[in-house]
């Protein structure tokens, strides 16, 4: 599916026996993440090189620049296990006053992600719960324990096009914040594809945010994927521009 979707063209249109070399998708870049799970054993960790958001309000800038990064263990062949966080985070503002510079890390999250049956070839769905302790700095932190449950609807047209929905419930601090997202992904050729997405989020007592916006993955290897990644503000409460770069390596 969408999450890195160059891994799974890799696959499908090489030969068979890079095919069972090659990497099921990643959970980066975009909003949601692929309905593909590890393989009992195997090992991903996805990594921002880094990740960005950056906002403007009255004359003052805000840019944030992540390390956001993804660990990923398969527990069984439909089950895995995974440990995300930020351990670094630097934050930069800008306004009448001057310029201002803070670092430190984000909060640290643990979830269980599972690819669910399908009596169709073409769909695929898959869960993810978790949760993420306020263990951050508290420039960085959400500030309150958050949990999270997720899933991805995925539909593959052709060897070529899937499509994707997904849809998201964060709790945290006694507050819901709803998100849903559709994407399209786009194989070129057999190591680079490229996807487009939206995303909406609503939170209890708080205006909708809306987004769009895009990506590229390149399969390196088999089991490297390289990404970029952008997604732009499409109201005044949602972040002028979000993305990031990064890079995810399989193991088994």
């Amino acid at each position: 599916m969408r999450g890195g979707f160059a891994a799974v063209a890799l696959a499908a249109l090489s030969s068979p026996a890079l095919a069972q070399e090659s990497a099921p998708s990643f959970d980066r870049p975009g909003i949601s993440f692929s309905t593909d799970t590890l393989p009992r054993g195997a090992f991903a960790w996805e990594q921002g090189l880094p990740d960005f958001e950056r906002d403007r309000e009255g004359g003052a800038r805000r840019t944030l620049y992540s390390a956001n990064t993804n660990l990923r263990l398969g527990l069984s062949d439909r089950v895995e296990l995974q440990l995300s966080g930020s351990p670094y985070n630097r934050l930069r503002e800008r306004d009448a006053d001057g310029r201002r510079s803070r670092h430190g890390a984000g909060d640290t999250g643990l979830a269980l992600k599972a690819a669910l049956p399908s009596a169709h070839e073409a769909f695929s769905w898959a869960v993810l719960a978790g949760v993420a302790a306020a263990s951050g700095d508290r420039e960085f932190s959400n500030g309150a324990t958050q949990y999270t449950l997720g899933t991805t609807l995925g539909y593959d047209f052709d060897e070529r096009l899937s499509g994707a929905l997904y849809f998201n419930l964060d709790r945290s601090d006694g507050l819901n914040t709803w998100t849903w997202s559709p994407s399209l992904s786009l194989a070129l050729n057999d190591r680079i594809a490229v996807y487009v997405e939206a995303g909406v989020s609503r939170q209890d007592h708080a205006s909708t945010t809306s987004v769009a916006g895009g990506g590229v993955t390149w399969m390196a290897t088999p089991r490297v994927q390289l990404d970029a990644s952008f997604d732009v503000g499409l109201d005044r409460d949602s972040p002028d521009l979000t993305g990031g770069i990064g890079a995810s390596f399989y193991f088994d």
